[in-house]
């Protein structure tokens, strides 16, 4: 720790499980099952941004999705302790996201990067923005004057976040992507043709119609579930905010060199 260059598949599974990105997680089973059932019972706040219908009423269906994609336990009465996020599924949604990342910088897209969980995944995102810059894509930059109820829209590092008090804020809302895709709309501006984020940056570009691929941690079904839909392309499973962000590197390191995008 930490792996030099970029790890094998192995090298990064083991690394995911040590470092609790993936494997048993700190995230309980009470708490993943308590945000399923707020979705199933319609909570919109978990929902992300997204359309969700009466399709999932059932918090057993929620749980069957978050069993099949993102490795949690399928028992339904296994209710208290650790739950988990299995390696394999995180590295198999890595590929996804890194063959969605490698078109995007074949056609120079215009690419739009958003976290509502800056402690964790900032610079996950900012290391990407910078590898599709040098391949020739466009890093989209946000009107100025953004305000949610939350606080302001910023962008840090080509990356879009929740700004409050002088503070990077920790945000599920679906309001600031749709604060920056109005805004963009308003000026005459092209949408992205990508957004890669995660929380409600995510599900609500994706509901929009734009291609969109992000990070999800054991406790936030909305953007598996709309993968399994098609209104979301790639949910890439994982705890989205361990000890130490350094502990993302090996998988910044990974998706860029299987996207095509590492440095020759």
């Amino acid at each position: 720790m930490p792996i030099p260059g970029i790890p094998s598949r192995a090298e990064l599974v083991e690394h995911l499980v040590r470092t609790r990105i993936a494997g048993e997680v700190a995230t309980p089973r009470e708490n993943n099952l308590s945000h399923f059932r707020q979705l199933a019972n319609g909570n919109r706040n978990y929902w992300f941004g997204l359309e969700l219908g009466d399709r999932w009423t059932d918090e057993q269906d929620v749980l069957a999705v978050m069993a099949e994609r993102v490795g949690v336990n399928d028992d339904p009465e296994y209710r208290y302790g650790q739950d988990t996020i299995d390696p394999e599924l995180t590295v198999d949604g890595l590929d996804r996201l890194a063959a969605r990342l490698r078109k995007a910088a074949e056609g120079r897209q215009r690419v739009l990067f958003a976290t509502g969980h800056p402690g964790g995944l900032l610079d996950v995102h900012r290391a990407t923005a910078a590898a599709l810059r040098t391949a020739g894509c466009q890093i989209v930059v946000i009107p100025e004057g953004l305000q949610t109820d939350e606080g302001y829209v910023w962008q840090v590092a080509d990356v879009a976040v929740l700004e409050h008090g002088a503070s990077l804020w920790h945000t599920h809302s679906r309001e600031p992507m749709r604060a920056i895709l109005t805004g963009l709309e308003r000026k005459g501006r092209p949408l992205p043709d990508l957004v890669v984020a995660d929380h409600g940056w995510a599900g609500y570009a994706g509901q929009h119609g734009i291609d969109s691929v992000g990070y999800a941690d054991c406790n936030d079904p909305a953007l598996f579930i709309a993968e399994a839909e098609g209104t979301v392309q790639v949910a890439v499973p994982l705890d989205d905010h361990v000890v130490s962000p350094r502990h993302y590197d090996p998988m910044i390191a990974y998706l860029l060199a299987e996207a095509g995008l590492t440095e020759k």
